[in-house]
């Protein structure tokens, strides 16, 4: 005996079989913003709403995305039956409001990328310019000052400092020259 759904299985069945014709429709998301620290290419979050939006809205599927308590969310909402899945990270605790701004734009692109399960490449994340960073050989200060010296009479390069972790205030001297 087959057992009788519920009209809240049935929704449930239906949303996902939208959401199932959606993502097949979806294809790969243009690469069209460069991120200068390193220079690679990644799709930013008005490409990605310009690809999934009208695919999701042609399935019936209501894209929103709410900051509500903290939190940025993705939300796919089926427009019939009600039907939610969603995705959030919680925001840092930041106080300047333009890095607040970058923050909720970044949070959307990766909790909306993450909801539907899209290609991505993680080539601006923090995460990866601290790794980078990490791999960078700390040049003492006192070496520094020689290579500034070096630098002056010209048998070091500035490229050649670049290769080496500095601090803000070596950066600020090195930009100097």
């Amino acid at each position: 005996m087959k057992k009788q759904e519920t009209t809240v299985e049935a929704a449930a069945l239906t949303f996902l079989q939208k959401l199932h014709n959606a993502k097949q429709s979806i294809k790969k998301v243009a690469k069209n913003a460069k991120n200068p620290h390193f220079k690679n290419n990644y799709a930013d979050i008005n490409a990605l709403i310009e690809e999934v939006e009208p695919i999701l809205l042609e399935n019936r599927l209501l894209l929103l995305q709410p900051i509500e308590d903290g939190y940025v969310y993705s939300r796919i909402v089926d427009i019939d039956s009600g039907e939610i899945c969603e995705s959030c990270m919680k925001l840092p605790e930041i106080q300047d409001p333009q890095r607040i701004g970058s923050a909720c734009t970044y949070y959307r692109r990766y909790t909306l990328t993450g909801l539907l399960c899209l290609q991505a490449v993680d080539d601006d994340a923090n995460l990866s310019s601290e790794a980078v960073k990490s791999q960078k050989q700390v040049l003492p200060q006192e070496r520094f000052l020689k290579a500034l010296e070096g630098i002056k009479n010209g048998t070091v390069s500035k490229q050649d400092l670049l290769k080496f972790e500095l601090t803000k205030e070596q950066l600020t001297k090195l930009n100097e020259i």
